[in-house]
């Protein structure tokens, strides 16, 4: 008879179930397997935390975060727990996959933290899409803190070559697991992550989702990423880039739209020359009432200015103020934190460019950049320009840092007209107002800054900034003088993207309470933080004046009206939409009179005409163009096959 030896039973089952170094201890595989999963969850706790920390930037609020039961703070952890553990079932090693999910989630959070020092909003997944923006955006940021940026390059090599030296390292350090040992981990995990992915659909209902205190908050993302914590939020908004339709979109709601009957002048118009600048971090620095400057630097837009232009963005995210100035549809319909120009447009979509192309115009777009920067170069054949003018094809320019000025793009502008026979519409997108603003990026500073509140860098970064203002102005200047001389009458819009990422310029100086402007507040604070200029002057009929403040959306509706044309979308819709708001934001509608409606989209009582606005933009951008015939004949048109 065989005798067996306790002690050699309990390694043969612990070889079966357990990891090859851990078995030599002498435990049960049981207890082994419990100590490495202790040792898991402290690690995806760590990174939950870490995570948390980097993307808030502070410590505030983290410990409730990972401690209430009303908040998802111990799901996170949870879910980062199942992901390790099926990742080292995986790879065949304990706790090793840390090593590659731990950067992962932090990278991105970093990124997070950082995006909110500079604009309004956390990381969202779109805008891993435009990685390649910020990496052309590099040289100015480094000439902007060059100790910084050493230290940052410094850091990251450090970084990569320890990151490489412990992967190597840890394929003696880590305990091996052996076939039998993986699969446990791996009927665990997997089940589990499979059915938490169901949950992750932000626009469908979820009891047992509720229950974990997981909410969706898509309508306020500030919110969402306070609540869910990073890792949670940032996976509701993957599923971002599909877009379902609003409620009561059919093929009835758009039929039986409101359209105007237009009378036979329908067709006429003055065959007025048109010129659109969006110029780049545009905005009035003498708002800043607490500083005082030697002279002031916008002297032509301020005598020339119609209104304001209520900016959706801060800082940046200048693709999404485009959109809505050349098609007249809002980001407020569409998910937050989205980017129409990288996500949505890949089919043909009306713009103001084919409007006026079906009126004989020629059709131009200017930009003294890279054309793939923002899908530009596919976003603009999409909208119907018939040319881009981009870096790629533009002659050299006179900079400054960097950037190509305005004053040799609107020279460019003005031989491109010249050389035009025909009436034509242009759309040009400045650069030199880009920040961040460097020291040295001009020559000399004509406009000295008197700031006692601010500290020395944000005195230069002022003075920097408050430079370009004054050469946007008078290139502004030189392109209406040309104007003016011209037979043919000249319609001019200029306008501000956003206010300029000044940074604590803006604290220092008591202009705001943070870095970056806020999405939620009353009437006068959102003026105050997203009014940039606006100009709409022609060059026999002088200034379009007491527009107000209104949303880049609205802009198409007054460049059409005053070229003389109407129009069933543009003069139309609009035009019904302008007579009652002159801002639709996402978190409010602000009326004529000022008077806001917070939180409109979720109060179940929406205008009708805000309703129609939103399913017909859904109709025309998603949905099957049951509107364009009657809205926009001339893209219906465009799309005919013999067009």
């Amino acid at each position: 008879m065989v005798q067996t030896n306790p002690k050699s039973l309990a390694a043969n089952i612990f070889t079966a179930f357990g990891t090859t170094r851990e078995r030599s201890l002498g435990s049960s595989w049981a207890l082994q397997l419990v100590i490495q999963w202790v040792n898991t969850a402290l690690i995806a706790a760590a990174i939950v935390i870490a995570s948390e920390i980097l993307a808030r930037g502070t410590l505030v609020d983290i410990a409730e975060y990972m401690t209430s039961f009303s908040r998802p703070g111990l799901v996170a952890t949870g879910v980062v727990f199942l992901l390790l553990v099926f990742a080292d079932a995986v790879i065949g090693k304990a706790y090793q996959s840390a090593l590659f999910i731990g950067p992962l989630t932090l990278l991105p959070a970093f990124f997070s933290g950082q995006k909110q020092l500079f604009l309004s909003d956390p990381l969202f997944p779109s805008d891993l899409l435009f990685g390649r923006q910020i990496m052309q955006l590099l040289p100015a940021m480094v000439a902007a803190e060059p100790a910084k940026a050493i230290g940052l390059a410094i850091g990251s090599v450090l970084f990569i070559a320890a990151f490489v030296t412990l992967i190597w390292k840890s394929r003696k350090i880590f305990p091996r697991l052996n076939l039998a040992g993986r699969g446990i981990r791996l009927a665990l995990s997997f089940p589990l992550l499979a059915g938490f992915v169901t949950l992750m659909d932000p626009m469908a209902f979820s009891a047992f989702r509720d229950r974990l205190n997981i909410v969706p908050m898509m309508w306020d993302q500030k919110e969402n990423y306070r609540h869910n914590g990073f890792l949670l939020a940032f996976a509701f908004n993957v599923p971002m880039a599909s877009v379902s339709a609003p409620a009561g979109y059919s093929h009835v709601a758009i039929t039986d739209m409101q359209t105007d009957l237009l009378p036979a002048s329908f067709f006429s118009g003055r065959q007025a020359d048109v010129i659109m600048v969006m110029s780049e971090s545009l905005w009035d620095p003498t708002r800043m009432t607490s500083i005082r400057y030697s002279a002031d630097p916008m002297p032509v837009i301020r005598g020339a200015q119609s209104g304001n232009v209520f900016s959706p963005e801060f800082g940046g995210m200048t693709a999404n103020v485009e959109f809505e100035a050349l098609t007249g549809f809002s980001n407020a319909f569409l998910p937050y934190g989205s980017i129409p120009y990288q996500q949505y447009i890949r089919r043909p979509v009306p713009s103001l460019a084919t409007f006026f192309e079906s009126k004989g115009y020629v059709t131009k777009a200017f930009h003294p950049f890279q054309s793939w920067f923002w899908n530009r170069n596919n976003v603009y054949q999409s909208l119907g320009f018939r040319q881009f003018h981009s870096e790629e094809n533009m002659p050299a320019m006179d900079k400054r840092g960097i950037f190509a000025s305005d004053d040799a793009l609107t020279r460019y502008i003005i031989k491109e007209a010249d050389n035009t026979d025909q009436p034509f519409f242009f759309f040009a997108v400045t650069l030199q107002g880009h920040g961040p603003y460097e020291r040295n990026r001009y020559a000399k500073n004509t406009i000295e800054v008197d700031a006692p509140t601010l500290s020395d860098g944000s005195t230069s970064a002022l003075s920097t900034y408050t430079q370009g203002v004054k050469e946007a102005d008078q290139s502004l200047k030189a392109l209406m003088d040309w104007a003016k001389k011209r037979r043919r009458e000249t319609i001019i819009v200029l306008f501000g993207d956003h206010l300029p990422p000044l940074n604590e310029v803006y604290t220092e100086s008591g202009y705001m309470a943070n870095v970056v402007a806020t999405r939620k507040a009353s009437v006068t604070t959102m003026k105050r933080e997203h009014e940039t200029p606006l100009v709409v002057w022609s060059s026999k009929r002088g200034v379009q004046k007491d527009i107000g403040s209104v949303s880049p959306s609205q802009l198409p509706y007054y460049v059409v009206r005053m070229a003389g044309y109407r129009h069933p979308y543009y003069t139309g819709m609009l035009g019904r939409v302008a007579e009652r708001y002159a801002v639709i934001d996402r978190h409010q509608l602000i009326g004529r009179n000022n008077k806001a409606q917070a939180d409109w989209a979720l109060s179940g009582r929406i205008d009708p005409l805000i309703r129609d606005y939103r399913l017909l933009q859904h109709d025309v951008m998603f949905g099957e163009g049951y509107g364009l015939d009657r809205f926009f004949p001339e893209q219906a048109e465009r799309l005919q096959p013999n067009s």
